[in-house]
């Protein structure tokens, strides 16, 4: 039985639901709109992901006998809320970017239709899913930008909580990784998987040799040897002698990067092994592939700063509550106003202006009427951004499993391609375009 997701959310989504069942509002219909204030660490851009996981969350958001044996017993809501509970289905609409997508600060990523009942119930799921996973790809990106032609593996399952691992490496994939090691990943989502050999291996061995023949007689000569777990020159010159200059790869874990690199390429060129890739590893992050661009390295693996974000482990992407009806019927735009922290009401439609097909602006045209959303031919310089994502109670076509994976995957490298120069930038700085906001004709 597929588990269910409806109790990956916070008590006070429920407390909601039972008192707007208690004063007849809970059958209002509602617009909910996902976005960032603001990039998260000062980026110039972020990156969609978690879109297609969060699909099939939401196809699973069940309360079954368990969930709702838990919440009676915790005394969480009331016997009508729990009556109502039992039988949730979403069956509202939800819009939004594509999965892979970029986003900048307002950029309506997700639009949730339905009444607010089963809408706002939603809240902690969409957020949790959407805000580590954007906040992956959002790195990802950026060491992609950094690596430029030369490939990423993403490796860091051991740095990140068992199931967040998955996620980060799907994420990692869309945003322009290459592999991963982690091999969930790769069963669930499609992705490529990569992997070799640890320090542990050469340890096991009397010598380094040893290790380095029984991994090459396992695998092949075109495997890839650790070769820093003692002296490195010495590892360089053991591989080579058991592997040839046939041997596919070494990879480096530790030293100072550029210069060991330099000097295990001319070692290696000096041997014959002119073809012998080098792979390094080592707490990369952005910052660390750009300053290795002019050195001889061949791929790069990625851990520890992926799967946290590379320091900004959230996107910081909210929920609100942007359109309502009120007691008659009639359509409503609402906002916060809180300090800081104000929203922009009013259901929206959002678009990518090109210019000679570079992006320029993040459109979001606000619409008075509700019924009807702009048209995308009233922008012919223009991207329409909002795509259906779910609606009669299931996933729209083409976002969710690993086809789903691949499709935002190519998506994406389409989309980065608009991005002006001045986004490819690591340093902190505005965002790469402005967000527009404009009423409908």
């Amino acid at each position: 039985m597929t588990a269910s997701s409806a109790l990956l959310t916070d008590r006070y989504e429920l407390t909601m639901l039972q008192a707007a069942l208690r004063d007849g509002t809970a059958d209002r219909r509602c617009v909910f709109e996902v976005f960032a204030r603001r990039l998260a660490g000062g980026r110039r851009f972020g990156v969609l992901a978690g879109t297609g996981r969060l699909l099939e969350e939401i196809a699973r958001f069940r309360f079954g006998d368990d969930e709702l044996d838990f919440l009676r017993e915790h005394a969480a809501v009331d016997d009508r809320t729990l009556a109502w509970l039992a039988d949730y289905r979403f069956s509202g609409t939800i819009t939004g970017y594509r999965e892979g997508e970029l986003y900048f600060p307002g950029s309506p990523v997700l639009v949730v239709e339905g009444t607010f009942a089963e809408a706002v119930i939603l809240e902690t799921l969409v957020l949790s899913i959407l805000n580590f996973d954007s906040a992956v790809a959002t790195a990802a990106a950026r060491m992609s930008v950094a690596a430029g032609d030369r490939p990423l593996a993403e490796m860091g399952s051991r740095r990140a909580q068992e199931r967040a691992a998955v996620a980060a490496a799907r994420a990692a994939y869309i945003a322009g990784f290459g592999a991963t090691s982690n091999l969930e990943a790769g069963r669930v989502w499609g992705i490529p998987t990569m992997g070799t050999a640890a320090h542990a291996w050469t340890l096991l061995h009397d010598s380094e040799e040893d290790a380095f023949r029984s991994q090459v007689a396992a695998l092949g000569v075109g495997t890839t040897l650790l070769i820093d777990t003692y002296d490195i020159r010495e590892g360089v010159a053991t591989a080579i002698r058991v592997a040839g200059t046939d041997l596919g790869g070494v990879r480096i874990d530790s030293g100072d990067l550029p210069l060991v690199a330099a000097d295990v390429r001319a070692q290696l060129d000096e041997l014959g092994a002119t073809d012998t890739r080098i792979t390094v590893t080592s707490d990369l992050d952005e910052f660390a592939i750009a300053a290795l661009a002019a050195s001889p390295v061949d791929a790069y693996g990625v851990g520890t700063s992926l799967v946290t974000g590379s320091g900004t482990p959230t996107a910081g992407m909210v929920y609100k509550l942007v359109a309502r009806q009120d007691a008659e019927g009639s359509w409503l735009g609402v906002a916060k106003a809180s300090a800081q922290k104000a929203s922009q009401g009013g259901r929206k439609s959002a678009f990518r202006v090109l210019r000679d097909g570079t992006a320029s602006e993040e459109l979001v045209v606000v619409s008075d009427g509700f019924e009807e959303l702009d048209a995308a031919e009233r922008h012919p310089d223009a991207r329409a951004l909002h795509t259906a994502l779910f609606a009669d109670g299931a996933p729209v076509d083409g976002h969710v499993g690993a086809s789903g994976v691949r499709a935002a995957r190519e998506h994406h490298a389409r989309a980065i391609e608009e991005l002006p120069v001045r986004a490819l930038a690591l340093s902190r700085s505005e965002p790469a375009i402005p967000t527009v906001y404009r009423d409908a004709e």
